[in-house]
């Protein structure tokens, strides 16, 4: 369903990607001339819980942004298996660089709203807007930067080091290290780190065992973080007793109290 694009004329969450990291101050007003043309040529959409969005094979006339929720983007493989290449959160662009066939699909995890841009008239806007090029350049290095992650991050042999990259990879996203929400289900999960469901809830369990994370019943999604410096220590190679590659240097809650 097309939304018209009155509603948040600026993009509420492109100007705060703009404010200062040391004051939080926004830009004035006046520097936000080529983001608001780049909002003009938009068109925001809602989707539903696993709608496509753009379908493996479509033609890539457009990209995207994700102005709330959650999307997937994934490969269909031949024999019927499926990988999860990225999750795009707010203020995501996904769809670049648009041209040729879409060699993957993208699809909301629950609720979303994107802003589509047809790649014509963004094409027009670079050219005009220096300033407007230099931001979509800035979004790609990030891109490319979260690439080589994901490629170091599936590179790594252990799956407890996986998933626990995993976890710590989106706790520096959300910007926090207590509550995390999982949009995302543990088999979406399985399939961006290259993994099966069960070892997925397996290494869940286990990080749960020693401390590390807990649930927060009655919500299935919310892991609480309980001890941050040990799961960066994992994604390093430094694991509880108990794990994988366990190196002598951490205790359970147990033991500890014991």
């Amino acid at each position: 369903m097309y939304v018209p694009f009155s509603a948040d004329p600026l993009g509420t969450t492109f100007l705060q990607s703009r404010a200062s990291p040391s004051t939080g101050a926004v830009t004035q007003p006046e520097d936000f001339g080529p983001l608001v043309e780049l909002e003009q040529i938009g068109t925001r959409r809602c989707f539903n819980r696993d709608e496509e969005i753009f379908a493996q094979g479509d033609v890539g006339d457009c990209w995207y942004r994700v102005v709330s929720g959650t999307v997937r983007i994934c490969k269909l493989l031949r024999d019927g298996r499926r990988h999860v290449a990225q999750f795009c959160f707010a203020d995501d662009c996904f769809g670049l660089p648009a041209g040729g066939m879409r060699m993957e699909s993208a699809e909301a995890i629950g609720d979303v709203v994107v802003t589509r841009y047809p790649q014509r008239a963004t094409d027009r806007l670079i050219d005009e807007n220096p300033r407007l090029a230099r931001d979509l350049y800035d979004r790609m290095l990030r891109e490319l930067s979260n690439a080589q992650r994901r490629t170091l991050l599936l590179g790594r042999l252990l799956a407890s080091e996986r998933v626990a990259s995993f976890l710590v990879e989106l706790s520096k996203r959300y910007d926090t290290c207590h509550i995390l929400v999982l949009p995302m289900t543990r088999s979406d999960i399985a399939d961006y780190l290259g993994l099966t469901i069960e070892t997925v809830c397996r290494e869940l369990s286990a990080l749960k065992r020693y401390g590390i994370i807990a649930s927060t019943s009655p919500r299935p999604d919310r892991i609480e973080l309980r001890d941050c410096k040990a799961l960066e220590a994992l994604c390093e190679g430094e694991h509880p007793k108990g794990l994988p590659g366990y190196a002598p240097r951490w205790r359970t809650r147990e033991e500890i109290s014991a």
